[in-house]
């Protein structure tokens, strides 16, 4: 069973799990900052390497069990706008729209979670027949 690619899935999953969870602590981290001179939000990439890891020939098992074994399909944190500026004092935080993303990202995260529950039960299912 635990050869058969059964966990591809969960496996995938967590790693999308864990980039939400990392996100989630920038956003928050970002609206501890908001009256930081000089701070620049952090934001996380994720999506753009799962997408392309997923990206492919063959059926949709074939696919993430590839991604699953793909090591590279990890999170990046970089500093977003850098440059860029809302206010005087080179912050560059913005309020709403980090609590926006925060909202967004909880959403995200809780439909992952459900994703891998579903994920369990039907191995559970397998295994009880």
């Amino acid at each position: 069973m635990l050869g058969s690619g059964a966990f591809n899935y969960i496996d995938v999953l967590n790693k999308a799990a864990k980039a939400s969870w990392k996100r989630n602590e920038l956003l928050v981290n970002n609206l501890a900052n908001v009256s930081t001179p000089g701070y620049k939000r952090k934001d996380i990439q994720f999506a753009p390497y799962l997408k392309s890891a997923l990206i492919g020939e063959g059926s949709l098992d074939k696919r993430v069990a590839k991604a699953a074994r793909n090591g590279r399909i990890e999170p990046t944190v970089y500093t977003d706008n850098s440059s860029l500026s809302y206010r005087l004092d080179g912050n560059n935080v913005d309020i709403d729209t980090e609590s926006a993303m925060l909202a967004e990202n909880q959403i995200y995260y809780n439909t992952i979670l459900e994703s891998m529950t579903q994920e369990f039960s039907r191995i559970r299912t397998v295994l009880s027949k």
